[in-house]
């Protein structure tokens, strides 16, 4: 059965979108993650325009983070003070990235852009978080007794101002540190369509130093209004969420959260963040082939000559 999507202005099977949702919703209550780096590649290879699929799964995300959010906030899983504080910086930067998407779009430049954007923050995330846990697991394996030497970095974020323990993850920050990552995650939830978790699960746990368990239900509460804030913004100034489509892949990704939550538990810190960042390089990879394969999608961009 197909059904037309009056703002992508094309038809899909229903089936599709579901199915999407479904896979997404499970790797959201899985990993603490939207989906969205993963929805919006899949939603423009079948056809629908890149900022209508960005906007249009902010507004599924809501629904796959909010299911997500619930099903680890019962277990305890969920830093609520952190959450806020990221929050903060969020809606500052989701406010600026939906601003920034319609610049693009009266240039003519918000589809390559917003490519071009996955490209890179995929594929510098996803091979930092694929080496770091493998080097993780290594030491793991030749743990010796001596105690690990304080990083510059860690004496960098003890200098900061505003210093604020966070009690249920059990470390003590700077409030400015979630602030300003909460910022640069908004700004790439306006502008990919995602809610940024790919990019703030590594930031809670390598340099917060959050259990990786906590950073799962706190980064879903993050994502959920963050996502809340950009899918009006986009709704209301670019008129590019499709709510047919979205409604479709809601379904799917409601469900799929609660049964990622479950099968999160069971799985090892390590073993969440090395498949996490291997399905993340996948992606990057397709996006990369995509764009070199379509040598029609440059030629456009550069006039045609």
């Amino acid at each position: 059965m197909y059904l037309y999507l009056p703002v992508a202005l094309t038809s899909i099977n229903i089936l599709i979108p579901i199915g999407l949702g479904l896979a997404v919703g499970l790797l959201s209550g899985l990993f603490g993650v939207g989906g969205g780096f993963l929805m919006t590649p899949l939603l423009i290879m079948f056809g629908i325009p890149s900022t209508v699929a960005a906007a249009t799964d902010s507004n599924q995300i809501v629904a796959a983070s909010t299911s997500g959010t619930y099903a680890h906030w019962k277990v305890g899983n969920v830093d609520f003070k952190m959450g806020l504080y990221l929050l903060v910086g969020g809606f500052v930067g989701g406010l600026g990235g939906v601003q920034a998407i319609k610049v693009l779009r009266a240039m003519g430049n918000a589809d390559f852009v917003i490519k071009m954007t996955y490209v890179l923050m995929l594929g510098i995330v996803g091979t930092y978080m694929f080496f770091e846990s493998l080097a993780s697991m290594r030491k793991k394996k030749t743990e010796t007794s001596k105690p690990a030497k304080e990083s510059g970095l860690s004496k960098f974020l003890k200098s900061l101002p505003m210093q604020t323990h966070f009690e249920k993850s059990g470390v003590t920050h700077s409030a400015l540190i979630p602030i300003i990552f909460g910022s640069f995650v908004g700004v790439l939830a306006a502008v990919m369509g995602v809610g940024g978790g790919f990019l703030m699960v590594p930031v809670m746990v390598y340099i917060l130093r959050m259990p990786m368990h906590v950073v799962v239900g706190t980064s879903l509460f993050q994502i959920l209004f963050n996502c809340i804030e950009v899918t009006f913004l986009q709704a209301y100034t670019n008129h590019s969420v499709d709510f047919v489509l979205a409604v479709l892949l809601l379904i799917g990704s409601t469900f799929g959260a609660q049964v990622g939550a479950v099968f999160g538990r069971k799985l090892k810190g390590e073993q969440l963040k090395i498949i996490l960042a291997v399905i993340v390089l996948v992606v990057t990879v397709k996006i990369v082939y995509d764009l070199t394969a379509s040598p029609s999608l440059l030629l456009s961009m550069g006039g045609g000559h």
